[in-house]
């Protein structure tokens, strides 16, 4: 990054390096997984801050006293903003109660009843903490279900971390551990068709995201038709059909992404949005998978923690009462068409994909994404984050100031970019 290119303002990041270093002594990588510089594409890491110091709203502010406009919202789970007060006073109201105990509190049915109440195909629902958790689940109760083997994912897709998502190759990971995986292509229901062909009486499981939201690479909606024949599919041929919502849960549709797409899944996975930013996860399903969810033996220490549940009844309540996933939609879309047009000004093509409350980003001037990581560097030097690899977010706290901003910042960075380039 050229230095004469720092804008006015921009605070550096010493402290947030300094304690990365410290890190380095103590923590293998610094900062492990998804949140670290190196897989989030922080090139170069100097434009970067490693740390957080505390959040508001739409809002976070690094160790060395830099705000952001956060289009990541902790990687999804920041839906109505951050520390929103009504989920907030609901969370400290709970853990005064009590939050882990002996027995669960009636936080838990009051929630479960909140989300059979609210997501089309929800009859029952299972908690967890972690996404992982209920993808993992799902497998579980789909092969108790149907005492076959086989699952099928979708190439590229993503469902957590457990040694199933994973590849042959991948550090730790054995053949055995995804021996009885099969895989399709995002929109080829003809290969999924010649697989249960292929496979008579031998898949449990179809598992996909809503639409296919891999890192890197543009985002795609499903084909018109797509979800309805696996649907039908699935059902001739006895397999589960389980939707991970886990990322696009409540951005699309309070009543499920697959109620947006017009499909019934068997059974959907939640988890980012649910308590916004509070540690809980959910399985729901239909009755027809109520006795092979009952039979399975899954469980962990803090799953009936009261405070989370307290957390995510408040969190649903706000989004109904704002009317939470149209609200994404629309300021989504109005941040995304601006930064079009902030692009096309400049002579640079920003493509948009996804949909506008969770959508993906790249500028298509060249073949790598080296211009789009010089441009989230840019960004985040004038504070608004975006990263050039994931797809991003939007929250209900997120106002037409902030969007204007962004927009102007963009509009700045994308000249920087266009100026070394074109």
């Amino acid at each position: 990054m050229n230095d004469t290119n720092t804008p006015a303002g921009w605070k550096g990041n010493a402290a947030s390096r300094e304690l990365f270093n410290r890190a380095l002594k103590v923590i293998p990588t610094g900062i492990p997984g998804h949140q670290g510089p190196v897989e989030s594409q922080f090139i170069p890491i100097s434009s970067y801050p490693f740390y957080v110091d505390r959040a508001k709203d739409s809002y976070f502010w690094d160790l060395d006293g830099n705000r952001y406009i956060d289009y990541m919202c902790a990687y999804g789970p920041n839906v109505l903003g951050y520390n929103n007060p009504v989920v907030d006073a609901a969370v400290d109201e709970q853990r005064r109660k009590g939050d882990c105990m002996a027995l669960p509190s009636a936080r838990q049915v009051e929630l479960a009843e909140l989300l059979c109440e609210t997501i089309e195909i929800a009859d029952w629902a299972f908690f967890a903490k972690n996404g992982g958790d209920v993808t993992s689940l799902a497998v579980m109760v789909s092969r108790a279900a149907t005492g076959r083997k086989k699952i099928v994912l979708v190439r590229g897709g993503y469902h957590g971390v457990a040694p199933w998502t994973q590849k042959v190759g991948k550090a730790g990971i054995t053949p055995e551990d995804v021996a009885n995986n099969l895989y399709v292509d995002w929109n080829n229901f003809e290969q999924f068709e010649q697989l249960v062909r292929d496979n008579p009486g031998q898949i449990a499981m179809f598992i996909a995201t809503p639409y296919h939201h891999p890192v890197f690479v543009d985002n795609e909606l499903p084909a018109d038709g797509y979800w309805q024949k696996v649907q039908k599919l699935c059902n001739d041929n006895g397999i589960v059909l389980v939707v991970d919502d886990i990322r696009c849960g409540f951005r699309l549709s309070l009543e499920g992404s697959a109620h947006y797409f017009g499909f019934k899944p068997d059974l959907a996975c939640y988890c980012k949005a649910l308590a916004n930013g509070q540690s809980i996860s959910a399985l729901v399903g239909t009755n027809a998978l109520r006795n092979a969810v009952s039979d399975v033996f899954y469980t962990g220490s803090y799953w009936t923690s009261s405070a989370a549940m307290a957390g995510a009844i408040a969190t649903i309540r706000e989004l109904k009462r704002l009317d939470g996933a149209n609200l994404m939609l629309a300021k989504g879309k109005m941040l995304t068409d601006g930064m079009v047009a902030a692009a096309a000004d400049v002579g640079l093509n920003l493509k948009v994909s996804g949909v506008p409350s969770m959508f993906y980003m790249r500028i298509t001037n060249d073949d790598s994404l080296a211009m789009s990581q010089e441009f989230c560097a840019e960004t985040a030097m004038r504070g608004v984050f975006f990263v050039s690899h994931h797809n991003h977010f939007t929250n209900c706290s997120l106002t037409d100031a902030d969007i204007g901003q962004t927009i102007q910042v963009a509009h700045e960075a994308f000249k920087v970019v266009a100026a070394r380039h074109l």
